[in-house]
């Protein structure tokens, strides 16, 4: 599935490294493709990133070491796709919380914002986004499992990250 592009003033993701981390029993387990991970790194690819995908099961333990994993390698942004819904085994926002020094609200907030008007069903998202402790300074973003929620967040989170990393390796607005 190809998805559209940010705009042309969407910042460049040119040196960056990203990790996409799909969380999903199902997909862990081998009974159902990944419908949105490699989405995701098809469209950071495209901005210049260059992008190592993983998939593990909905436990807190996989979800953290995936990420820690990612920060510890150098990764710029961490981006996780599933399990932030209510569902007994929706467990991503509880991983991330435990690898976040800085919270970023606004992150999750406006995505749900963004899709509002498609679904009620948005508010349901218990996404979460946040910094690392340093030195790293790694952008974790916590993004539904629903291809139609991943493609919007697509047309804004380029630039986040982009904006987020330069923030926080010294930049200016």
């Amino acid at each position: 599935m190809s998805l559209p592009l940010p705009d042309a003033g969407a910042r460049t993701l040119a040196g960056l490294s990203i990790a996409v981390v799909t969380v999903s029993d199902r997909g862990a387990g081998g009974e159902r493709a990944d419908a949105t991970g490699p989405v995701i790194a098809e469209a950071l690819v495209t901005l210049g990133a260059a992008v190592a995908l993983s998939l593990v099961a909905d436990e807190v333990e996989l979800i953290t070491t995936a990420i820690g994993a990612a920060v510890l390698a150098g990764a710029d942004a961490v981006v996780t796709t599933g399990g932030t819904g209510v569902g007994p085994r929706d467990v991503t926002p509880e991983a991330t919380a435990l690898l976040i020094d800085t919270d970023l609200p606004g992150i999750p907030e406006l995505l749900r914002q963004r899709d509002a008007e498609r679904s009620p069903l948005v508010a349901l998202s218990r996404a979460r986004a946040g910094i690392t402790a340093a030195p790293e300074r790694t952008l974790i973003v916590n993004l539904p499992g629903s291809p139609t929620a991943v493609g919007s967040a697509l047309e804004v989170l380029p630039t986040l990250i982009a904006h987020t990393h330069a923030m926080t390796h010294g930049g200016d607005h």
